[in-house]
């Protein structure tokens, strides 16, 4: 059960950057993070504007619904309803790349951490 332990922890080291390369890993990793952060503003909108259509959609059936009659009343509801029920499965899909960019940063900082150490250690082993 050891080897395995070892043989895992092997590939895990073998996929982090050399420490020679940590400026440029720095670099790389705050251009990774801003992008994922352009492209979470970019997923908020659209159930944003499906949460206000949904809104507008309501407060329109709710003040002028009874001048509409039944049909029309109905589809705006239902519509109403629509848009809100979109919104909230498009919140839930923002809010899953949100933790999942989170989880990343979080990754990001700790493999700077190992690689800062990693540095340090073969500072003071060529001194």
């Amino acid at each position: 059960m050891e080897k395995q332990n070892e043989s895992m922890r092997e590939r895990l080291l073998a996929r982090l950057p050399q420490p020679e390369n940590l400026a440029a890993y720095r670099e790389e990793t705050a251009s990774l993070l801003a992008k994922h952060e352009k492209a979470m503003f970019w997923e908020k909108i659209p159930s944003t504007v499906s949460y206000v259509i949904a809104f507008a959609t309501f407060i329109v059936n709710w003040f002028w619904g009874q001048k509409f009659g039944g049909a029309l009343n109905h589809f705006l509801w239902f519509w109403a309803g629509l848009a809100c029920f979109g919104g909230a499965v498009i919140d839930l899909r923002y809010r899953i790349y949100r933790s999942k960019v989170d989880l990343l940063k979080e990754i990001k900082q700790v493999q700077l951490q190992i690689l800062e150490i990693q540095a340090s250690l073969q500072e003071r082993g060529s001194e």
